[in-house]
């Protein structure tokens, strides 16, 4: 998978990020054309009332150990065991369509937002409302969108989520007196002082081609809202409209900032130049912190919210992917199988999850936040407070044509941002061809 290479991938002690950074990639990642293998069946034969079958993507250790002490509590508390069924993280991603149409588990592991709007609207999914009926109090109404199909109905259940910000060393901005930018104006004069005074203002590694996906996804929503975002994302919107032409606009005015050579530069390689007090900001996920591995350089690092670009839409959108769970079309267990999906919605089973996991938060409002870190803490406040939530663009959008069409699109823009009229064109002629392939 494109974003799955060693060196994209996340460093330990988080090998859940792989989960949380993307999903999956190519046109593997909506089941285009894949046959139905004997190995994507769900464990599920069982009609046992006292037993819930779930399909899990879960197969590195960190995360596996956390699920099986939810379930072991969720035993403990209702008599109902959950026999989980876990495949490799890629394999789970490539065969979910075959999957979810074949004889899937009771409950799946998927992400919110887009990727599971399509399989609701496939009919591959059963509405959850009486779920939400009971823990929809728990949740901001951001994070109850993301958990709506198109139809209106709840398909899915949230666990946790982790938002991309700028992210820098609060001993560097105290050293040359920098302030935070809330403006976009304000964050251009930031860069250029940066750049005066020897810095590389914005670290950028694209190697792996997905980080450019998350610049685009946050000067897009500033400039154009919430809204339009979701609309271009979903392929609804044109990428040759005038609004996309002024997001690469605004690229094209900060990319002199970037990091030189980013399409050589794996994103780990970026962040070692905010660990070495370098580069002056790096947006990405909070899944950064993982680089670093000094206490005092870890206490040392804070993030913001990238700047308004229009007062229009301010700063109320937060990029947050956010996985959960799902019930499949025809569970043959769905008391047992609602009253887990009631019992992943509480902040109990989220605090298990985080004691494994401390780069993430928790997705409830109630969620217990005594044990988080300072940053743990600001990205709870950020994604809690934000109106809106998107999920990063290759799970906002169809995943096939992100990787085939939007990674090269965007790494060849940083290479050279001149030709974005001739881009967009293209983008936009592959967009309705792989949108129209159904």
């Amino acid at each position: 998978m494109h974003h799955l290479s060693p060196s994209g991938r996340p460093a330990l002690p988080s090998p859940s990020r792989r989960t949380l950074l993307r999903g999956m990639g190519g046109a593997a990642a909506l089941g285009a054309g894949i046959p139905l293998l004997s190995a994507c069946g769900g464990s599920g034969t069982a009609a046992d009332p006292k037993t819930v079958t779930l399909g899990s993507n879960a197969s590195d250790a960190v995360p596996k150990k956390a699920f099986a002490e939810i379930y072991a509590a969720f035993k403990k508390q209702s008599g109902i065991t959950v026999d989980v069924n876990t495949k490799d993280h890629n394999t789970f991603q490539e065969q979910i369509n075959s999957y979810l149409q074949g004889t899937p588990d009771d409950v799946f592991n998927w992400f919110a937002g887009y990727r599971m709007q399509f399989f609701a609207a496939k009919k591959l999914a059963t509405p959850i409302d009486d779920v939400w009926q009971k823990i929809g109090g728990d949740f901001p109404d951001a994070m109850k969108a993301l958990s709506k199909g198109e139809d209106g109905k709840y398909y899915f259940v949230p666990l946790y989520t982790y938002p991309w910000a700028l992210f820098y060393r609060k001993s560097v901005f105290q050293q040359h007196g920098y302030t935070v930018p809330t403006t976009w104006d304000q964050l251009v004069a930031l860069c250029r002082q940066m750049k005066k005074d020897g810095l590389v203002p914005v670290a950028f590694g694209d190697k792996d081609a997905w980080p450019a996906l998350g610049t685009f996804d946050q000067i897009n929503f500033r400039t154009n809202g919430y809204d339009f975002h979701v609309e271009l994302m979903a392929g609804k919107a044109s990428w040759t409209d005038a609004k996309v032409r002024k997001t690469f606009d605004h690229w094209a005015e900060i990319l002199p900032y970037h990091q030189d050579g980013a399409v050589g530069r794996t994103w780990q390689d970026a962040a070692q130049t905010l660990v070495s007090k370098k580069a002056g900001m790096y947006l990405l996920g909070t899944f950064v912190a993982q680089q670093f591995t000094n206490q005092a350089d870890a206490d040392d690092l804070d993030f913001f919210a990238f700047p308004e670009i229009d007062p229009a839409h301010g700063q109320d959108t937060v990029e947050a992917p956010t996985d959960g769970f799902m019930l499949s079309k025809a569970p043959k267990s769905k008391a047992s199988a609602v009253q887990l999906l009631e019992y992943l919605g509480t902040p109990e089973a989220e605090a298990i999850y985080l004691k494994a996991d401390p780069s993430v938060v928790a997705a409830s409002s109630k969620a217990d936040t005594s044990s988080y870190t300072a940053l743990q803490k600001k990205a709870y406040a950020m994604i809690s407070g934000a109106k809106h939530l998107t999920q990063f663009m290759d799970r906002d959008s169809r995943p096939d044509f992100t990787s085939t069409v939007m990674q090269p699109a965007l790494q060849k823009f940083v290479r050279d941002p001149k030709g974005i009229d001739g881009l967009l064109t293209s983008i936009e002629r592959q967009k309705k061809t792989i949108f129209a392939s159904g």
